[in-house]
């Protein structure tokens, strides 16, 4: 995302007290867990059914404040959050990009490609992955990287063969590698400049650990990713065209946009222009396709719309996610997980590490974004607990923006989740193919795999630097 998320106010101004304290304000969250499990596990999972556990929630944490206005202004902050907003308008557009591509025949050229040159089944599921892990890495945003390769990558790897639910998981382990390592990821910057590190010092050292892990993942997607039914040639013959993957520039003109610095949404804004422009000149889109008068009230006017409806699931559960995560914040229960873990502190270098890497989890486990986890722990616990050791800036970095990359990619209530889940439903019912259960996340190879590396390295101390061994 942009450097914007730094000005988080980790010191919250806004007191919000709740019958029963701490206790009181977390029931809300409790609430909703064990709401959206239940769905997950009885298979109703998706953004949609998730907005009654939200509402529910919300409803709910009204009658345990004791200021029923303080809890109003807190929902609606949440609500409003500025980082939040920047999602939400990227969904909109990344929306109607991944419906340009589609109907320009980008799908229907990567069958093309696939049955040509033999790429399918696990070796699809790779390119899937690596593709992720390329976009994520030149926007920075693990949400914009799945919302706009999963309405592309997913329906063309489920008809070449690619095992559905590990294919999923390649694109949203893609995209966490992305926000791990990306010098223009929003967790990347907050790491380093919360433990004051310098981009390089940050980046230069992380390699090593997320190559590691991304290497891991490739060859866990390469032994499972296959297995799925190749459609036969006689069924996609008429889907064969080659001229699909002139939609491809589309994809370059946001990942190079992006890495010229651009804002995700001016990018996705020059990705959704070229697209149309490209998808006219191949014959596959026209402008009554894009937007015109619908024959017939109440039906659609186009792609654009078409493509908007597709996020309003996942935007609208994303909202009501910040409206509960603020509650959080501003009633005290975030401070209170934090001192405790300041009393438990750690008596050696490992076990220092190791509490850094598990307090992170525990701190991004109840948020919906990872960026305010770390701006949480990162000065206030991270930092001091680092500097008691001896441990290098860039290192305390690693070790919490490592652990806030593992569990948080895998948990259906948090923002990256629910927007890679809404695009995979969205991408299913457009194509006519079936989406796996949101639990998939939790197949999330790159994740496992980074979780396994940071755990090494904090019992080893491979990777490990001290502040007195950097120049």
């Amino acid at each position: 995302m942009t450097k914007q998320v730094i000005e988080h106010d980790t010191n919250n101004s806004h007191k919000l007290e709740m019958y029963g304290g701490i206790w009181g304000a977390l029931l809300p969250l409790v609430l909703l867990i064990s709401l959206l499990i239940w769905l997950s596990v009885e298979d109703r999972g998706g953004t949609k059914p998730f907005w009654a556990a939200g509402w529910l929630a919300i409803v709910f944490g009204l009658f345990l404040a004791k200021s029923k206005k303080n809890y109003s202004e807190s929902i609606m902050r949440g609500i409003g959050d500025k980082n939040g907003i920047v999602i939400v308008t990227a969904w909109l557009l990344a929306g109607v990009f991944g419906k340009l591509m589609v109907a320009g025949g980008l799908v229907n050229g990567l069958f093309w490609f696939g049955i040509e040159t033999g790429t399918q089944g696990a070796l699809f599921a790779l390119v899937a992955f690596v593709s992720a892990m390329l976009f994520s890495l030149g926007t920075g945003s693990s949400t914009g990287t799945t919302i706009s390769l999963v309405p592309v990558l997913y329906p063309a790897g489920v008809f070449l063969g690619a095992d559905p639910a590990i294919l999923a998981a390649a694109i949203l382990a893609g995209a966490a590698f992305g926000d791990n390592l990306a010098p223009v990821s929003d967790t990347t910057i907050v790491s380093a400049y919360t433990q004051g590190a310098t981009m390089q010092e940050v980046v230069k050292s992380r390699f090593p650990l997320a190559m590691t892990a991304a290497i891991i993942a490739a060859v866990v997607i390469l032994i499972t990713g296959g297995g799925g039914e190749v459609k036969p040639l006689l069924e996609i013959q008429d889907k064969l065209d080659a001229g699909g993957l002139l939609m491809l520039i589309s994809f370059a003109v946001v990942v190079v946009s992006a890495l010229s610095g651009r804002h995700i949404v001016e990018s996705l804004i020059y990705g959704n222009v070229s697209a149309m422009l490209l998808g006219m000149i191949n014959g596959n889109i026209n402008l009554q396709q894009i937007f015109s008068i619908p024959v017939e009230k109440g039906g659609s006017t186009g792609i654009i719309e078409d493509g908007i409806q597709g996020v309003v699931g996942a935007i609208i559960f994303a909202l009501l996610i910040l409206a509960i995560t603020q509650v959080l914040i501003e009633s005290g229960v975030m401070n209170k997980m934090l001192n405790w873990a300041t009393k438990t502190v750690a008596k050696t270098v490992r076990q220092a590490e190791l509490a850094i890497i598990g307090i992170t989890i525990l701190i991004s486990t109840p948020i919906s974004a990872n960026a305010p986890a770390e701006l949480l722990v990162g000065p206030s616990l991270v930092k001091p607990l680092g500097e008691k050791f001896n441990l290098a800036p860039a290192r305390r970095a690693n070790l919490m923006d490592c652990a806030v990359c593992t569990l948080f990619f895998m948990l259906p209530w948090h923002i990256c989740v629910v927007a890679w889940y809404g695009a995979l439903v969205s991408a299913a019912q457009a194509n006519n193919i079936v989406a796996p259960s949101i639990s998939a996340a939790f197949l999330n190879p790159y994740s496992w795999a980074l979780l396994v590396v940071i755990i090494f390295s904090a019992v080893t101390g491979w990777n490990r630097k001290y502040a007195n061994e950097v120049k």
